[in-house]
């Protein structure tokens, strides 16, 4: 199975340090973010990687590599100046993807200790999405999607045996959610899901472990003092 690491944001809520940094390079816990998710993918025999990039993804591009030093084959999706949004992103790097074969898709901005190897066998067959849901942060009470048993839809109004949770950032997607979205073209990914959602063909889990939504310079801190404890 292949993977994505969405790292095109420009990081706006990380200013100053994304200035002159890409957020997913930005160190926490001793290492690159994104270094993280590499290591595990690499530990989880999931070798093919491809990265997005807009905001200095030279960067990027300089310091990882072609992931030899993982033991993984990093290919890099380019992107305009602005990036093209999180399902146009992923348009975009079909040719790369493959456009038979479910892929596993990661945010670049997030910690997360949920266990990649899953991913070979989370999505059924009648599904075009699986999410990795996640507890709703102090920063997001509201949550993005419900969850019923391992069904997820947009309905978020609580009721009897809905769980309302925030969407992690990682999810295993076939190729054929984003078959209208053109190289090039700006699109995002709630209206895709939510399409998905209606046909009931998007499942979920609930991940109970850690996860860090890595969005300002605080959260940012935290976290780089919570790993260098380990």
């Amino acid at each position: 199975m292949k993977t994505m690491i969405l790292a095109a944001g420009r990081g706006e809520r990380m200013r100053p340090l994304t200035d002159i940094t890409p957020k997913p390079l930005l160190p926490v816990g001793g290492k690159p973010l994104i270094v993280w998710h590499l290591e595990r993918l690499a530990k989880a025999g999931l070798r093919d990687v491809v990265i997005n990039h807009a905001h200095l993804g030279a960067q990027i591009e300089a310091a990882l590599g072609n992931g030899a030093r993982w033991g993984l084959s990093i290919r890099y999706s380019a992107e305009p100046e602005g990036a093209l949004e999180t399902a146009g992103g992923i348009g975009n790097a079909l040719p790369l993807l493959g456009h038979e074969k479910p892929f596993l898709v990661i945010n670049g901005d997030i910690y997360c200790d949920w266990d990649v190897a899953r991913a070979a066998t989370a999505l059924a067959d009648k599904d075009l999405a699986h999410l990795v849901l996640v507890p709703n942060p102090q920063h997001h009470p509201r949550g993005d999607f419900s969850l019923i048993g391992t069904e997820v839809g947009a309905d978020i109004a609580a009721a009897a045996g809905v769980q309302v949770c925030t969407f992690s950032g990682i999810g295993i997607y076939r190729p054929q959610l984003f078959a209208e979205i053109g190289r090039g073209q700006r699109a995002q990914l709630a209206p895709l899901l939510r399409t998905a959602m209606a046909a009931r063909k998007v499942s979920g889990e609930l991940h109970a472990g850690r996860w860090t939504d890595v969005g300002t310079p605080q959260r940012l801190a935290e976290l780089d003092g919570e790993l260098g404890s380990l």
